[in-house]
């Protein structure tokens, strides 16, 4: 009964809080997320000191390298949050922009303006960077969060969600606009699902298979959905080979830990004997692990065979599934069956090729001749994001202070009835 209370009680807040911020100005929004980074910077060390506490106890699990990168903050990532609020705060404020607007003839007025979703769940893991980028971008869009971060990032989440708050209270703005669920248990996240009670109007997962199976399956409210990134680079038979090699390393290698990492390189089979040796040598000098078909492993001796297993995984590390494919048709065939429609890119100097990869691909990013690395809120001039929404319906690719909106219709009359 007590987390059911309380848990309603932070529902009942963040409600409060959201009809406050809807109505908040912008420049007073933006004088909290000013707040914020100015108490991050000047918590570096106590963030710092809290994430030692998460990342000492990851090493005692023995988790993996890619893992440990997830959840490291250095202090360059920590100036980089700062620099992140600052840069929502420089965006434009979606709250109350006109969409459309018409008039009838007989004088009648439409306009159709964005507006806040309301009361935001975000259930997330290991990243506490989340916790800065899902708080700002709530923030800016007029809508109050509930964070509910992993164990594994504890203590980094809780110390910026301090600095959050912090910011809010010096610019006049309510606390409960950001909220940290604080217990481990995991009946947190059931009634986080079930709405608190109507007081929940959206439900973000970030994280794996897992997570975001279990929000599908139990969640009583809306979800935007972020399923793993299982990403390709499709290297076509007009590929510039200098080209394709420096895409691959970097899709794959950047940062094997972020969703917008490469997992699998198709490679057309005119171009494979050509192109590919020097591509799979420079992935092995970086420690990458390859997981080839039989025409990969006649070309490289240090690559182990694939199972069709690998050409679905996500491997968030140095593994990379290499398949030669015979044309554009089967590599567009093979993302449809194996991708998670998140991001994939082709390397082509055929223009008419890159076109329809473009077009058929159904994925939430496509790309030609660059790195899927890209998929990334501030690259694509968001600020940030909460995540990378894979789903069809509202949002779909990063998810930005605009698809954290929603609209409605104001009609302005003159004493006019219906016929």
């Amino acid at each position: 009964m007590t987390l059911h209370t309380d848990m309603l009680a932070m529902g009942q807040a963040a409600r409060h809080a959201a009809a406050e911020l809807a109505r908040a100005p912008t420049q007073k929004k933006n004088a909290g997320l000013l707040a914020m980074a100015a108490t991050i910077r000047a918590q570096t060390a106590r963030i710092a000191e809290a994430n030692a506490r998460d990342i000492e106890a990851a090493e005692q699990r023995d988790v993996k390298g890619s893992f440990l990168d997830r959840l490291i903050l250095t202090s360059q990532r920590i100036e980089a949050m700062a620099e992140g609020l600052e840069a929502i705060a420089a965006l434009p404020d979606p709250v109350g922009a006109i969409m459309a607007h018409w008039q009838r003839g007989d004088g009648l007025d439409f306009t159709r303006i964005r507006v806040p979703i309301g009361v935001i769940g975000i259930i997330y893991e290991s990243r506490p960077n989340v916790t800065a980028d899902a708080g700002a971008l709530c923030l800016k869009s007029g809508n109050a969060c509930l964070l509910r971060g992993g164990s594994d990032s504890f203590h980094s989440s809780t110390a910026i969600a301090h600095c959050l708050r912090e910011g809010l209270q010096q610019a006049g703005l309510p606390q409960a606009a950001i909220q940290m669920v604080q217990t481990p248990e995991r009946d947190a996240v059931g009634l986080m699902l079930e709405g608190l009670s109507g007081n929940i109007d959206l439900i973000v997962p970030r994280g794996g298979k897992s997570l975001v199976a279990r929000v599908e399956k139990d969640a009583r409210v809306p979800v935007f959905s972020h399923l793993d990134g299982n990403n390709h680079v499709y290297i076509h038979a007009s590929a510039d080979a200098d080209m394709a090699r420096d895409i691959v390393l970097n899709a794959k290698l950047r940062r094997t830990g972020v969703c917008g990492a490469a997992e699998t390189l198709l490679v057309d089979r005119a171009c494979a004997p050509a192109i590919l040796p020097s591509i799979l040598s420079a992935l092995h000098a970086r420690q990458c692990e390859i997981r080839g078909d039989g025409q990969v492993m006649a070309l490289d001796a240090q690559a182990q065979a694939a199972t069709e297993q690998d050409w679905a995984t996500e491997y968030l590390d140095a593994i990379l599934a290499v398949h030669v494919v015979s044309d554009i048709e089967e590599a567009i065939a093979h993302i449809a069956r194996f991708g998670s429609h998140h991001t994939d890119a082709i390397v082509a100097t055929d223009k008419a090729a890159a076109e329809r990869f473009l077009t058929e691909v159904d994925s939430a990013i496509v790309l030609h001749n660059a790195s899927t690395q890209f998929a990334d809120g501030g690259e694509f001039g968001f600020g940030a994001e909460i995540g990378i929404a894979t789903g069809r319906l509202h949002a779909r690719g990063p998810v930005g202070l605009e698809q954290l909106t929603t609209f409605k219709y104001q009609l302005r009359g003159s004493g006019h009835v219906r016929a």
